[in-house]
C-alpha cells in the first residue's frame, strides 16, 4: 500500500436540518480493500455520491484520486469505477452491448473496447455468451459481469454499493476473488456490504452510525479492541450504541 488516494476532512453533507454525514475524515491508501459499513440510513450512500463526484459537500474537504471535490468532479468521475446492487447494466442490452455502451461512456477508443472487452470475456469465460441478452443472465453472472465493466477503463478506484446483494454464498467468493484480481491489477476498492463476513477481507474498515464514523481500523483491530469474535458481533455492538444514542 502507498500514498492516501481519497482524503477526506471534516466531510459534512445536510439536507435542510437533517445531516446524513457529520464530519467524517478519513483516508483510503492506495490499493488497498476500504469497507465502508453501517446499518441502513447511516449515510454510506450520501458520502459515495460526494466521493464520487455526483453530488457536492455541504462543507469539509476532500480529494479522490488527487482531485477536489468541488472543482475537479468530471476529473474524478474518469478515474473512477461504479458498481452498486440496484442497478449497474442494462437488461434489455446484450453482455457485448453493455460492454461498448459502458467502454464509450468511460471514453475508451473502440479499438480498446474491441481489446479489453475480448479480454474480460476470456477471463470469465463466457465468450460465447457475449451476445446474450443481461436480463437471461443468472444473477451471479450478471454481478461479475457489472463489476468487470465497472473496472472495463482500469479506473484508479472502484466503489462498491453492496455489490454482492441477492447472490448465494459461493457466488460472493467468487465475486471477491474478482476484488483480488482488481487490487493485484492496482486498483483501489471503497466497499460497502451488509454481509459482516465479507467484512473481514478488507484491509481496513470503517464503521458509520447516524451518519458519523465512530470506528475505524483492521478487522482483526475492531474484534480486538470491542472484544468481539467476529465483525458481526463488533457491528451489533455499534449499532446498539447507536439506538440508544438517538
Amino acid at each position: 500500500m502507498e500514498k492516501d488516494i481519497i482524503r477526506v476532512r471534516n466531510l459534512t453533507k445536510k439536507f435542510g436540518d437533517f445531516v446524513a454525514n457529520d464530519q467524517l475524515t478519513f483516508e483510503v491508501k492506495k490499493g488497498e480493500i476500504f469497507g465502508f459499513l453501517g446499518a441502513n440510513g447511516a449515510g454510506k450512500t450520501t458520502a459515495i455520491r460526494m466521493l464520487c463526484g455526483l453530488s457536492k459537500p455541504t462543507s469539509g474537504e476532500m480529494e479522490v484520486a488527487g482531485f477536489d471535490a468541488y472543482t475537479q468532479t468530471e476529473s474524478i468521475k474518469k478515474n473512477i469505477g461504479y458498481m452498486s446492487q440496484k442497478f449497474s447494466l442494462y437488461d434489455d442490452l446484450t453482455i457485448w452491448e453493455n460492454i461498448r455502451f459502458f467502454g464509450g461512456i468511460y471514453g475508451l477508443s473502440r479499438s480498446a473496447i474491441r481489446d479489453r472487452s475480448k479480454e474480460m470475456l476470456t477471463r470469465l469465460g463466457i465468450v460465447n455468451l457475449s451476445n446474450r441478452l443481461i436480463r437471461d443472465i443468472p444473477p451471479g453472472w450478471k454481478q461479475k459481469i457489472a463489476f468487470s465493466v465497472a473496472i472495463l477503463h482500469k479506473p484508479q478506484i472502484v466503489f462498491l454499493d453492496e455489490p454482492t446483494g441477492g447472490v448465494d454464498p459461493v457466488t460472493r467468493r467468487q465475486f471477491w476473488d474478482l476484488i483480488y484480481e482488481a487490487i493485484d491489477q492496482g486498483i483501489t476498492v471503497f466497499v460497502t456490504t451488509h454481509y459482516m463476513d465479507e467484512a473481514e477481507y478488507c484491509h481496513r474498515l470503517s464503521m458509520m452510525v447516524n451518519g458519523r464514523i465512530v470506528a475505524l481500523d483492521s478487522p482483526e483491530a475492531l474484534k480486538q479492541r470491542f472484544g468481539s469474535i467476529s465483525m458481526n458481533d463488533v457491528f451489533v455492538q455499534l449499532a446498539r450504541t447507536g439506538e440508544k444514542s438517538s
